[in-house]
């Protein structure tokens, strides 16, 4: 009978486990919540809802639409993606990702359309989800994923320039080519005391985080800016004179008709509002991950955002993903589970109902200072000057999604930028194939990679990469963070059967030596080939291990492992003296 139980116990066990992968997070943290992490996600909670304030309604007035339908987003969509995401401590809400897309559907279809284009991309990400393609985001290369977002984030700066100096110009042009002749031929048109205002709002969110770093810099200039404006009188647009304030209550449910005619001129744009949704949750939910100490979930979290967008627009809401910034803040501020973000929600749910007269008094200018420092913080900046040490194939990527999100469309650029990837991407595969005759050097040389005779002692651990490790393949490295905990204090990673490499596959690389290091542990690689060891050297990888710890063969990868074992052991005994 023991073989019988024993099917059985592993039958149930297997059965359970497939359950729970499909169970959001905000489930399967109750079962060890406690009072103590109910108090922690409280002060996070709170905490992250008043920082999520000015930018919802930011990120809305820049989309086109009126300050409430950010601040209904982020009340609905972002209690549902913490319900029923699959990560731990994701924020959801409106973001800037969005901004430029949003915009646009706006400008050409009306709210009906931003509505039925957000029920759409809801769906396709549900079904991404239900179908187990949370992992698909890998596939997008790194160039492309820096190339739209340092596009976005100069035209989200772009539409701020007349809100930030006062510019009175009728009418700003949705092309940006169009938006800079418009702004510059009114730039003459500015207005002091608003300019002061927004530069004043800048310098205490730069500033004033390092004086008061446990209050956000948001929220300070928020108060601050629309007191000074209120106390002095100042004569500068505010939310009130340009929308007439925000209506207070609770968001009404008022499902838009659904005009099947606007489908096919709506599909594009979906597919590019789940795709940015996709990228920016899943991302998001990675640094989440890092920060926590936690996996995700990626197929219950886009199911999560799926649901989100579907039900937002039914109130009046805008399209939502996860906020890499938000997430952020509310983990530094002690969120251990998926109720902080529930109570991010409920924060801002309450200032609708007990403060949203006030908000007619917030300066624009304000919210306008407030965006240009998200448009430069999500535009990845550093990323640039490492993109342009790699081949000119990568730089292509890189440079030709920027240009097409800033000069021409956001969906236009990601396709391009897609299908010129995979083109290089088969083009690197094809490369790497070789036909070449077996030779006694040949053989000769092939001995000191060989592991076949070495002795590995306990305290290194050696893996090794097969194949190309291109971009939608390097998620395959999460081997190695799975044995993080148990991983001996030297790792070794063999390259020798690494056949080529990319922008997004150095990145992971980079991320993986940077966390051993963070863990106590020394990475050395070893046996790079030629088109890995041309890349990894414009890329300036040593600078990550240290250049003694990128050796020629597993030989000398073995003898570099004894010379750090050694000065371990030297250290650890003259600490004892």
């Amino acid at each position: 009978m023991e073989p019988a139980q024993d099917f059985l116990r592993h039958w149930k066990l297997t059965k359970e486990s497939a359950v729970e992968s499909w169970l959001p997070k905000s489930l399967l943290c109750l079962r060890d919540y406690n009072r103590k992490k109910f108090l922690s996600d409280l002060i996070a909670g709170i905490t992250v809802g008043l920082v999520a304030l000015p930018l919802a309604m930011a990120f809305a007035i820049a989309s086109g639409v009126p300050p409430q339908t950010g601040l209904y987003c982020a009340v609905v969509a972002g209690f549902l993606i913490s319900a029923l995401g699959g990560s731990k401590t994701q924020i959801g809400g409106p973001t800037g990702a969005f901004v430029v897309i949003v915009s646009g559907i706006v400008l050409k279809h009306g709210i009906e359309g931003l509505y039925i284009c957000t029920l759409l991309a809801g769906i396709m990400l549900v079904v991404l989800g239900v179908t187990g393609f949370g992992s698909a985001v890998k596939f997008i290369p790194r160039p492309v994923v820096v190339g739209f977002t340092n596009g976005i984030a100069v035209i989200i700066a772009s539409t701020q320039v007349k809100d930030f100096f006062g510019l009175r110009v009728d009418h700003v042009p949705g092309e940006f080519g169009a938006r800079v002749q418009a702004l510059a031929r009114g730039f003459h048109t500015l207005d002091i005391r608003t300019t002061l205002l927004a530069v004043g709002a800048l310098l205490v969110i730069l500033v004033m985080p390092r004086l008061l770093p446990k209050i956000p810099g948001t929220i300070l200039a928020l108060l601050a800016g629309t007191g000074v404006a209120v106390a002095l009188k100042l004569p500068v647009e505010t939310i009130g004179t340009r929308f007439g304030g925000i209506p207070s209550g609770v968001p009404k449910l008022d499902i838009p008709p659904f005009q099947f005619s606007m489908v096919h001129s709506l599909i594009g744009p979906a597919v590019t509002v789940a795709m940015l949704g996709a990228i920016e949750s899943l991302m998001s939910a990675v640094v989440s991950d890092r920060m926590s100490h936690d996996k995700h979930n990626p197929n219950v979290e886009l199911i999560g955002q799926g649901v989100a967008n579907i039900v937002s627009p039914m109130f009046g809401g805008l399209p939502a993903t996860g906020a890499i910034a938000r997430t952020a803040t509310s983990i530094r501020s002690g969120a251990q589970s998926p109720v902080a973000g529930i109570i991010h929600a409920a924060t801002l749910l309450a200032i609708l109902l007990f403060a949203a007269p006030l908000a007619k008094f917030i300066p624009l200018s304000v919210l306008a200072a407030i965006l240009f420092v998200v448009a430069y913080n999500m535009g990845e900046w550093k990323e640039i000057p490492d993109i342009l040490k790699l081949t000119k194939s990568e730089i292509s990527v890189w440079l030709a999604t920027f240009l097409l999100t800033v000069f021409a469309d956001l969906t236009v650029a990601v396709e391009f930028g897609m299908i010129l990837a995979t083109l290089l991407y088969i083009r690197n595969v094809t490369s790497t194939t070789t036909v070449s005759v077996v030779t006694e050097d040949y053989i000769e040389d092939g001995q000191v990679h060989s592991l076949q005779g070495k002795h590995i002692p306990k305290y290194l651990r050696i893996f090794r990469i097969h194949g190309p490790f291109l971009f939608g393949a390097t998620e395959k490295i999460s081997t190695i963070y799975e044995q993080m905990e148990e991983l001996p204090p030297i790792v070794i990673l063999r390259l020798r059967n690494m056949t080529a490499i990319d922008a997004t596959g150095i990145q992971a690389l980079e991320t993986l030596a940077e966390d051993l290091d963070k863990s106590g542990r020394t990475l050395i690689l070893c046996g790079a080939r030629e088109q890995p060891a041309i890349m990894m050297a414009k890329a300036e990888f040593e600078r990550h291990v240290g250049a003694e710890n990128i050796c020629p063969h597993v030989q000398a990868a073995l003898d570099r492992a004894r010379a750090i074992r050694a000065d371990q052991v030297l250290v650890r005994s003259v600490g004892r003296m």
